[in-house]
């Protein structure tokens, strides 16, 4: 057995999940109950991951996770094959730290709300009018005035999703990177975002905000109607996730690079 030795089983409410749960894996371990296990089997797509992880962030209680793809892309995930050797692959399976973001957001009406992100945060324009933003690097302003539909800051983890159909750059897991990544930016024009150090304190101001209302999404969760954005590196609340050896998420992150 590996060295986890109580193993909770979390399923998504898609069919095909469903359905391996009660075909393929009831049998193949002893599942405890999520709060008592010291490592979790995610059944799923990189949705429900996502939701797992971020259950176990609001929980206070992080645990490894070992996810079986049962949804479309299953980035965040390890193949789904042979059921009955499920233990042992996990036993072998190699560890990934992944420290998400903590965003610390203020509405307009003054109410502030923490949560953190695992792959990305986005700042959005809710209207036809385009978003008037202040990036803040660090305490020190870098631009005054950015013009745009909105702007990202994605984590390695995250920097192959929504910031790479943004035109941002793929970063190594191990780089210690963040991406801030602008989203149909108009002014100004040469500018197509910065790698910071994941050390860096961002601040996004939303310049007129009433006229030109902004929402700031964290993985799936929004808020609209923000006034300002700030983030860090949340590095006391480090996630855990379990790959299979030759499919581990470094390597997925590389790899995507070569696809044309």
């Amino acid at each position: 057995m590996s060295e986890f030795s109580r193993l909770a089983l979390v399923v998504s409410d898609a069919p095909g999940a469903r359905e391996a749960a009660e075909t393929d894996f009831r049998d193949v371990a002893d599942w405890v109950p999520l709060d008592e296990a010291d490592a979790v089997v995610v059944l799923g797509g990189d949705g429900f991951m996502l939701q797992t992880l971020h259950a176990m962030l609001d929980s206070g209680r992080i645990i490894p996770a070992y996810g079986l793809n049962l949804g479309t892309v299953g980035f965040l995930m390890n193949r789904n094959r042979n059921p009955e050797t499920l233990i042992k692959r996990i036993g072998k399976a190699k560890p990934h730290h992944i420290a998400p973001l903590r965003m610390c957001a203020v509405t307009q009406d003054g109410e502030t709300h923490t949560i953190c992100a695992i792959n990305e945060v986005s700042l959005l324009r809710e209207t036809r009018q385009t978003a008037k933003l202040e990036v803040t690097v660090d305490d020190k302003v870098r631009i005054p005035e950015l013009v745009c539909d909105g702007v990202l800051v994605a984590t390695p983890a995250g920097s192959t999703a929504y910031n790479l159909s943004a035109d941002g750059p793929i970063l190594p897991l191990d780089s210690n990177l963040l991406a801030l990544t602008p989203i149909s930016p108009f002014r100004p024009r040469r500018w197509h975002g910065a790698i910071l150090p994941d050390r860096s304190r961002i601040s996004l101001r939303v310049l007129e905000e009433h006229k030109r209302p902004v929402s700031v999404v964290a993985d799936q969760r929004e808020l609209r109607d923000v006034a300002q954005v700030d983030l860090e590196i949340a590095r006391d609340s480090e996630l855990t996730l379990l790959f299979d050896p030759g499919h581990a998420l470094d390597e997925r992150i590389v790899a995507e690079q070569f696809v044309v």
